[in-house]
């Protein structure tokens, strides 16, 4: 069987989910799973299916053609098809923290992520060896203020030299600008302490520490140009309390960082996230 995966978003009103289903039966389609959600507020309708066909009779150019033609068009939709064959290809940006990396690729070697990972690019030589330990090549490219303008065009012409995706930030500790992103405009993932905007700066956690705070987090998010104010893919917390150090808080969000950035990873893969006006629909 083919599977595909169809994700739509369009002003609300009524037969839409009835169009989209009966159109699916007549091309000869099976619907394995169905999810809607209707915004009120802004009376927005967002849907992700899930399909499988014939592959003998199935051509994704030719559905895609009809569907736009009959389905798309009658209702404005904004609307994207992704052949479950097909797998994204994601680029890794790092600098020296080590945690988000290893997590990902430890999960990517045990088949969690359904990804390639043709490349990682860095802005320090520090951590080739993991990416030699795990067969990926590395690309070690200096930003500096001066530099940064000619760095991004390296980094862009090696992500469509390998047919880039979208890019993650696993702890890549520079402000990435609008060229990348107009470029990749919600394919850019990046993860970070939940802190912001209370606690700024290169020492977060000892701030937190010294405010006696009893939560700490960690938030995946689309990267746009508003510095750490993209739409939110994914969130989670845990509990501190005074008995904890500062040792105990960074091990405890550096674990979270982890678990949320994979989180993210996996809902953008599994093309369950839909944005719109710098929120996400997550279909879980």
């Amino acid at each position: 069987m083919k599977g595909i995966t169809i994700l739509i978003n369009c002003n609300d009103s009524k037969g839409i989910i009835a169009s989209v289903t009966n159109f699916i039966a007549q091309q000869g389609g099976n619907i394995v799973y169905i999810d809607q959600h209707v915004d009120r507020v802004d009376n927005m309708f967002f849907m992700r299916l899930e399909c499988e066909f014939s592959k003998s009779t199935f051509a994704v150019q030719a559905f895609q053609d009809v569907f736009s033609e009959v389905i798309g068009d009658k209702f404005e939709m904004n609307w994207h098809l992704y052949d479950s064959d097909v797998k994204p290809k994601m680029a890794i940006f790092v600098s020296k923290y080590e945690h988000c990396l290893y997590d990902i690729l430890s999960r990517y070697s045990a088949n969690e992520l359904e990804v390639d990972i043709p490349l990682i690019i860095s802005n320090h030589p520090d951590l080739e060896h993991i990416a030699q330990s795990f067969n990926i090549p590395y690309y070690y490219i200096k930003v500096t203020k001066e530099t940064k303008e000619a760095a991004e065009d390296i980094q862009l012409n090696l992500l469509k030299e390998f047919k880039v995706n979208f890019i993650v930030l696993a702890r890549y500790m520079q402000i990435v600008s609008s060229k990348l992103i107009e470029e990749y405009p919600n394919h850019i993932i990046n993860i970070h302490h939940s802190f912001l905007p209370a606690f700024p700066g290169a020492k977060p956690y000892h701030s937190a520490y010294k405010r006696g705070v009893k939560i700490i987090g960690a938030t995946s998010h689309y990267v746009t140009e508003d510095l750490d104010e993209g739409p939110i893919i994914e969130q989670d917390i845990t509990r501190v309390s005074h008995t904890h150090t500062i040792k105990d808080f960074i091990l405890k969000g550096r674990d979270l960082e982890k678990i949320v950035l994979s989180r993210a990873l996996k809902l953008h893969t599994k093309r369950k996230v839909l944005v719109f006006n710098n929120k996400t629909v997550v279909f879980n």
